[in-house]
């Protein structure tokens, strides 16, 4: 495992590269969006 948290990735031992806004590139290309909470309205 790599971490970078001043450039917000980390590079798992699997191969997928997770970024701080929870977004991930996996090692075939695929990309899984940032998962967020949604915002509640007050």
């Amino acid at each position: 495992m790599a971490r970078h948290p001043e450039q917000g990735w980390s590079l798992l031992c699997n191969g997928v590269l997770l970024f701080e806004d929870t977004g991930e590139l996996l090692p075939d290309g695929r990309v899984i969006a940032p998962r967020r909470p949604l915002a509640v309205a007050a």
